[in-house]
């Protein structure tokens, strides 16, 4: 059986339902799905689906850090939009935040996401610093 370590940092927005901000096991961290949510307030941040998606990094950003990963340590990323066209506004902030070589993606548009959110990203990253 393999060992879980729960990982939850103030700096991200607290999980809203049963779930962890971050696991670790073994030599990956899996993040749940971050939304645009301020973590001071708990609102979403005002503005486009591009503001959520810079604040939704931000969050998967200090829940990496908070497991001691990080962006050059990221291996696969799921963006979730509840609107394709959002897709190169989104694309343009995402790439903002990483360098090559740049981690697998898939991009799935979805119906709803939770708090009227228009992006969600998870990541799958290696535990640890590189």
């Amino acid at each position: 059986m393999s060992q879980r370590t729960a990982i939850q940092t103030n700096a991200a927005p607290g999980a809203i339902g049963p779930y962890s901000q971050a696991i670790v096991s073994g030599a990956l961290v899996f993040t749940s799905g971050q939304v645009g949510l301020d973590p001071a307030s708990g609102e979403l941040v005002p503005g486009d689906a591009a503001d959520q998606a810079r604040q939704a990094l931000h969050n998967v950003t200090a829940v990496l850090d908070a497991a001691g990963s990080g962006w050059d340590r990221v291996l696969k990323v799921t963006i979730f939009l509840v609107d394709l066209g959002n897709f190169a506004a989104v694309n343009e902030v995402y790439s903002t935040f990483l360098v090559p070589p740049f981690p697998a993606r898939s991009t799935v548009a979805v119906q709803a996401l939770p708090t009227g959110a228009l992006v969600e990203i998870e990541t799958v990253a290696l535990a640890g610093e590189g």
